[in-house]
C-alpha cells in the first residue's frame, strides 16, 4: 500500500522543489539587482509613519528592469506567483503582477478566468498606487469589458479601501482605450466628493484618458461637475486643455469651493 503512494509522493516533492526554487531565483536576481541599483522608488510613496505606504518595503529595482524580469519568468504557476504576490516587499508584489497581466493578455478563456478570480481574491495584496496602475485595468478592466454586469466597479468604488476605490476607477481605462465611456462617468461621479488625494489624482486622470477619446464628452462632463471636484481632480482633468481655458476652469472651481 505504501508503496503504491511513493510515485505520487515524489512528483509532489519535486513539484514543492521546483517552485521553491523558482522563487529563490528571483529572489536572488531582485537581490542582486538592489545592490547596484541607483533607483530610490521609495521616494515616490509616501512611507512615512502614517503614509498610505508606510506597510511597504521597497529595494531599489527599477520597472523596467522587474519587466525584464517577468519575460523570463512568464511561465510561472499561480503557487508560484502567489508566493510573490503576498510579499511584503513592492517590487516582488509588482513583479507578480506584471507576470499575471502577460499571462492574462496571452491566456485562453479557461486561464483569463482563473487569473482575474485570483486577482479579485487576493486584492489585499494589490495595495499601492504603482500595482494598482499597473494591473486593474488589464485584469479587470479587460475581464469586464464585454460583460453586461460591471456592478463590481461600483461595489469597489464605495469600498472604504483606498486601493479598491483607486482599482474601481484604474479598471475603466481599458474601457476608454476601447471607446466604452459610460463607466468611466459612472465611477468618478461615485469618487466625485472623496477625501484622498490619490483619488483625486486616479479620477482626474481617468477623466483626461476619456477627454482624448472624446473632448466633448469631458467639456460635457465638467459643465455639470466642475464646481463639485477637488481642485488636484480638476487640474489633472484639463491638464491637455489650452491654457486660458485651463485658467478658466480651475477659477470656476477656486469660487465654487471658497461660496
Amino acid at each position: 500500500m505504501l508503496k503504491s503512494w511513493r510515485p505520487y509522493f515524489s512528483a509532489l516533492n519535486l513539484r514543492k522543489v521546483k517552485l521553491m526554487k523558482d522563487y529563490k531565483k528571483i529572489k536572488s536576481y531582485l537581490k542582486d539587482l538592489a545592490k547596484t541599483s541607483k533607483s530610490t522608488p521609495a521616494q515616490f510613496f509616501k512611507t512615512n509613519r502614517g503614509g498610505y505606504a508606510e506597510h511597504d518595503r521597497f529595494i531599489g529595482v527599477s520597472v523596467p528592469q522587474l519587466r525584464k524580469i517577468a519575460k523570463e519568468f512568464n511561465a510561472l504557476s499561480m503557487p508560484e506567483l502567489l508566493l510573490l504576490l503576498k510579499s511584503s516587499i513592492n517590487e516582488e508584489r509588482f513583479l507578480a503582477l506584471i507576470i499575471q497581466c502577460n499571462q492574462y493578455k496571452k491566456g485562453d478563456l479557461k486561464q483569463r478566468e482563473a487569473l482575474y478570480k485570483s486577482y479579485l481574491k487576493h486584492l489585499k495584496y494589490v495595495n499601492n498606487w504603482n500595482l494598482v496602475d499597473s494591473s486593474a485595468h488589464l485584469i479587470i478592466g479587460a475581464h469586464l469589458l464585454d460583460k453586461k454586469d460591471k456592478t463590481l466597479l461600483t461595489l469597489l468604488a464605495k469600498s472604504n479601501n483606498l486601493w479598491e476605490r483607486r482599482i474601481a476607477i484604474v479598471s475603466t481605462w481599458y474601457f476608454i482605450r476601447n471607446n466604452q465611456l459610460d463607466w468611466t462617468i459612472k465611477i468618478a461621479k461615485i469618487l466625485l466628493q472623496d477625501t484622498h488625494d490619490l483619488i483625486h489624482k486616479s479620477v482626474g486622470w481617468m477623466l483626461r484618458e476619456m477627454g482624448k477619446k472624446d473632448e466633448k464628452v469631458l467639456v460635457n462632463f465638467l459643465a455639470q461637475h466642475a464646481h463639485l471636484m477637488p481642485r488636484t481632480m480638476l487640474r489633472y482633468a484639463i491638464e491637455k486643455f489650452p491654457p486660458k481655458q485651463r485658467k478658466a476652469y480651475l477659477e470656476k472651481c477656486k469660487h465654487a469651493q471658497l461660496s
